[in-house]
């Protein structure tokens, strides 16, 4: 009973509006006593003495092949030993969503959603190329919020896709220059490369320099941070594993040459529609070694064994050098003293083939391109942390990250929100805190384009992967024609985990088949539980 009217006071000291985490989120009565409780153990002080920060980092082309992930939500069922010791750190100190998706898996387009929290179809990013304020809205962003609330907004790496994707990483979201660092070792002429580290004494790989940036980041803000001066959203962005895969010789150490192994799938299936195959062109068309091959991208042309079997040594080691580099930040946060007042979010931007289904990149509607790791760190409240395999979707960070700050929510958008700047279509992560079984949607979403006026839509489901490939409409409509379907794919994950068999045509699917269609055509706010809006809790 006393605990009861301790967490009434520390409300009513701290007030709703001067950064409680969560308790802005759900109507007193929605609040399970002990939780409150954890709350007032872990928040009492930096809630009414100072706001949480926020350490948002980010990784090029990852897919959820660290540690934490082994089981039956890694990537591949054939892998090595995965040496990542810092990921696995920092997943056993956080809320990990082990299945997460992404909006379209392609960097600019994925970022885009995440960073303003808004799906393709409404930020009509679906390229490289499109700027969501140019081709769609202005809408704000999750560095630009914190930065509106008075945070010190640091961008470092690959936050935005850069260049004509952000404008040259969206200079409004930020307080201070950008960083990028400068590649060493890196051109075009091998798609991977491992550097003798004697190389990289004076010439350190670009990870290694936002890694140093941000380390001297966090020194010069320590101060002001502790004496509640000033807050920091720093964004960190390391730039691998995407290709070329480039890192020190020494990784090679941690993946003996004979634990490699071969996709277990490399070839696509029997009954892949064609308009889903993906002509491999990041890979095939820019580096020189691969081109040196004379490949066109047709269905199932494969490289040579040894080459997959270096490729697929080269990623994992450029993991493992970005768990490193990962590492010396983290460590860097606890010995300024500032890891006890700091959120710490890490995402990977998009799945990603490593030769499965004759594959490789990303731009395609099956789960390795889709299934992304992220894992969000609460002080607190997630220390001894939390697993959860209820399905996520990328979009739900920016509402998450800002209720967990404690700064002033923001509302979901209204189906037409091509002129609010303030928005987001996912729901928050943070009921998973305390319930990590309980169901947030009954499907996640994402989506590919084909050839500019074809778009394949998926989803994920418990059980079940369903997609259809559309005609669709670009400028001005961006909208689907469900009637005009190219193609469709059914894969059952609790039989074919590695989405091989297409029962979409087989007649023992048919209801399941009529049941997901009816989910993919009602869209994502339909599959959404309890999709309600944060309440102001009035004492």
């Amino acid at each position: 009973m006393l605990l009861k009217y301790m967490c009434k006071i520390i409300i009513t000291i701290c007030g709703f509006k001067s950064q409680v985490p969560f308790l802005t989120v759900y109507k007193m009565r929605e609040l399970k006593w002990n939780y409150c409780c954890i709350l007032l153990a872990s928040f009492v002080v930096p809630p009414c003495f100072g706001r949480l920060n926020v350490l948002f980092l980010a990784a090029d082309d990852m897919r959820p092949e660290i540690g934490a992930f082994l089981g039956e939500d890694f990537p591949s069922p054939v892998h090595p030993k995965i040496h990542t010791p810092n990921f696995d750190a920092l997943a056993g100190r956080s809320l990990l969503l082990k299945r997460a998706y992404v909006q379209l898996p392609l960097c600019a387009p994925s970022r885009t959603s995440l960073l303003t929290g808004r799906r393709p179809d409404t930020t009509h990013v679906y390229t490289l190329r499109e700027y969501w304020r140019n081709v769609s809205g202005n809408f704000t962003t999750l560095p630009q919020y914190f930065k509106q609330n008075g945070y010190e907004s640091i961008g470092i790496g690959k936050i935005f896709h850069s260049y004509d994707a952000s404008n040259y990483d969206d200079p409004i979201s930020w307080s201070q220059p950008y960083f990028h660092g400068v590649e060493n070792f890196e051109d075009w002429n091998v798609s991977w490369r491992s550097v003798p580290d004697s190389l990289l004494n004076d010439t350190p790989l670009r990870d290694e320099q936002l890694a140093t940036r941000a380390i001297e980041t966090l020194q010069n803000l320590a101060d002001d941070v502790k004496a509640n001066q000033t807050n920091f959203f720093l964004a960190l962005g390391f730039r691998k594993p995407h290709l070329p895969f480039v890192f020190p010789e020494s990784m090679l150490q941690y993946y003996p040459e004979d634990a490699i192994s071969l996709p277990a799938r490399p070839y696509a299936s029997p009954d892949l529609p064609d308009i889903a195959w993906y002509d491999n062109a990041e890979l095939f068309q820019h580096y020189g070694d691969v081109m040196a091959m004379n490949l066109t991208g047709d269905i199932n042309e494969t490289l040579p064994d040894q080459f997959v079997l270096d490729m697929r040594r080269a990623y994992h080691c450029a993991i493992t050098w970005i768990d490193i580099q990962l590492g010396r930040v983290m460590t860097a946060l606890d010995q300024l003293g500032l890891a006890n007042t700091t959120i710490v979010s890490f995402f990977g931007d998009h799945g990603y083939h490593l030769g499965e289904h004759g594959q490789w990149g990303k731009l395609s509607n099956f789960e390795l391109a889709n299934h992304a790791p992220m894992m969000i760190h609460l002080p607190g409240l997630t220390d001894d942390g939390i697993q959860t395999r209820q399905l996520t979707e990328f979009v739900d960070l920016f509402p998450t990250l800002v209720e967990a700050a404690g700064i002033e929510h923001i509302p979901l958008c209204p189906d037409n929100s091509v002129d609010v700047e303030l928005c987001h279509e996912g729901t928050s992560l943070l009921p998973l805190i305390q319930e990590p079984n309980k169901p947030v949607r009954k499907a996640a979403f994402s989506q590919t384009p084909r050839n500019h006026d074809v778009m394949g839509y998926t989803i994920r489901t418990d059980q079940y992967r369903y997609t259809e490939w559309v005609q669709f409409t670009s400028a001005p409509d961006f909208t689907p024609d469900w009637t005009n379907v190219l193609g469709t794919e059914l894969y059952d994950h609790h039989n074919d985990p590695d989405e091989y068999y297409n029962r979409a045509g087989d007649q023992e699917y048919s209801e399941q088949k009529t049941s997901l269609r009816k989910v993919l055509h009602q869209g994502w706010r339909h599959a959404i539980h309890e999709l309600t809006e944060p309440a102001q809790i009035v004492g």
